[in-house]
């Protein structure tokens, strides 16, 4: 990346430039070897178009319509009319960072010179982008086969003027306003081209790497979270010794447990129950098997890499112009790969948070928190500390059981049976984004009340890294003491795991977590 921003062309985008340009704004510039492609590729497509035989997506209609051979004259309104008729989308609007990674993604395509659309279309997609322009799109609409359709549609309404868009200051506008403003012609849609902007698996996919990208900080943090718990409910560390873990030889158990090591490393409070008077033989399995939840959840994560950058590196669209010059029809936007992996992250999402939930629970209770006050209360039955934050965490914690629920299992025909096996790899993508948004805030929640837990263990001191976590919430939530507004103090801790300060904190002491 750098300062040029990313440069967009044939070869796959990482992850890194994925949310650099999603979330942080940056700019894009299409490669000198991306224009060329598509050059070429149109000016195949032109003369395709050009010929009597009709050729799909060119020349005819689309999907259940593919067998009406479209006249010359006809051919524009044609590429208007699939990109009207598509944007129907409906319910809340979504989210700017989806948006903008979808439009990416799509750019993307367009620059492997596979899908046949003119140089000056692809421009203004990275215009739009690069003048923070970012089309209303909607929840519902995609079906996760043959592409996120209406999604993509409204992005290709405001390509050709039309709809609304967010400005850069975030203002809802009519699209010609906000093009005109910034200095960006509307495009003149050719042949093909309202096609291959519509065709795409890119909202499902954007939505996958932006998931990936905040799963990545949440399970570290899920394993700060597990080491605080233990640390503040006397728990023992032993059952995480590497040898102990190398007889199971998952790689995300391995990483879970190093970190845990790490994070309890040269703790008085563990060190204050080692010896051979110990009765913490075995503690409760949330406790005990924090690394087989969390590091299942890590390999769950890994797989899910592997399919995003295979999706990275594809060139979606239908029909695709092959190098050979050769326009074929294929099956290529069908979402079933994306739509498994977003399933499947939302299974260990809910998992990891109902461990951390009940690790949470476990140290409100009295009966069970070796010594901790009851509900962690300043003074128990007049005040009653951290019992309603675990209602919230259970709250959330039932919530991701249901989102757990695939929806990739789910399919429903449409396009007069022609489309008659659907992926919903969009709902599963949306329904990851608030199973993601949960996980964040129960691991908050667990984070807040085990640093309270460690505090009242005093004169007994936490572990150095556990306790610069402690330091680095305490700037934002004030230590113990009586009841207190608290759900500013869990919007606070959710904050700080959400951006990775907590877990920075703790690697300023232990070095780099896994």
């Amino acid at each position: 990346m750098g300062d040029a921003g990313v440069e967009v062309g044939p070869e796959p985008l990482a992850f890194e430039q994925v949310a650099a340009v999603a979330r942080d704004g940056a700019k894009v510039a299409l490669s000198d070897e991306a224009l060329k492609l598509i050059g070429e590729a149109r000016a195949h497509i032109e003369e395709l178009s050009s010929r009597p035989t009709p050729v799909y997506g060119v020349s005819t209609g689309f999907g259940a319509l593919a067998t009406r051979h479209i006249a010359p004259e006809l051919r524009a309104q044609l590429q208007l009319n699939i990109v009207r008729s598509h944007a129907a989308g409906s319910g809340a609007e979504v989210e700017r960072e989806v948006v903008r990674a979808l439009m990416l993604l799509r750019l993307r395509t367009l620059a492997t010179g596979r899908t046949g659309v003119q140089p000056v279309t692809a421009r203004t997609l990275a215009a739009l982008l690069n003048a923070g322009i970012t089309p209303q799109v909607f929840e519902y609409g995609s079906l996760g086969c043959s592409g996120d359709l209406a999604p993509l549609a409204h992005v290709a309404l405001a390509l050709i003027g039309e709809g609304a868009v967010r400005d850069a200051a975030g203002e809802l506008r009519p699209a010609a306003d906000a093009l005109r403003d910034a200095g960006i012609t509307p495009v003149k849609l050719g042949a093909k081209e309202g096609l291959a902007l519509l065709n795409g698996t890119d909202g499902m996919l954007g939505m996958l790497v932006l998931a990936i990208d905040d799963l990545r900080r949440l399970l570290t943090a899920a394993d700060l979270a597990a080491a605080m718990s233990v640390e503040a409910l006397l728990g023992t560390d032993r059952v995480f010794a590497a040898d102990l873990q190398n007889l199971r030889p998952h790689p995300g158990q391995a990483a879970s447990a190093a970190n845990l090591r790490a994070l309890l490393a040269d703790s008085q409070i563990m060190e204050s129950h080692r010896g051979p008077d110990c009765t913490r033989v075995q503690d409760a399995y949330s406790l005990r098997c924090a690394p087989q939840v969390n590091g299942a959840a890590r390999d769950t994560l890994a797989h899910a890499e592997l399919v995003a950058g295979r999706e990275l590196a594809s060139a979606v669209d239908n029909p695709v112009v092959l190098p050979d010059g050769r326009v074929e029809s294929n099956g290529n936007f069908h979402g079933a790969p994306v739509a498994y992996v977003l399933d499947f992250l939302a299974v260990p999402a809910a998992d990891v948070a109902s461990m951390s939930e009940r690790r949470t629970d476990r140290m409100l209770d009295k009966g069970r928190s070796a010594g901790l006050p009851a509900f962690l209360a300043d003074d128990p039955g007049v005040d009653s500390g951290h019992m309603i934050a675990q209602y919230t965490q259970a709250a959330i914690v039932s919530e991701l059981k249901r989102l757990a629920v695939p929806a990739s299992a789910d399919s429903i025909p449409s396009s007069a049976m022609q489309e008659d096996h659907v992926s919903m790899g969009w709902s599963a993508a949306r329904k990851l984004r608030r199973a993601v948004d949960g996980l964040a805030q129960v691991v908050a929640v667990e984070i807040l009340t085990a640093a309270r837990a460690l505090e009242l263990r005093t004169p007994l001191l936490p572990g150095p890294a556990t306790a610069a976590v402690v330091a680095r919430l305490r700037e934002a939530v004030p230590p113990p003491g009586p009841d207190r507004y608290l759900a500013p103090e869990i919007a606070a801790a959710t904050a700080l795991v959400r951006d990775g300060s907590l877990v920075a904190a703790a690697e300023a002491v232990t070095g780099p977590l896994s």
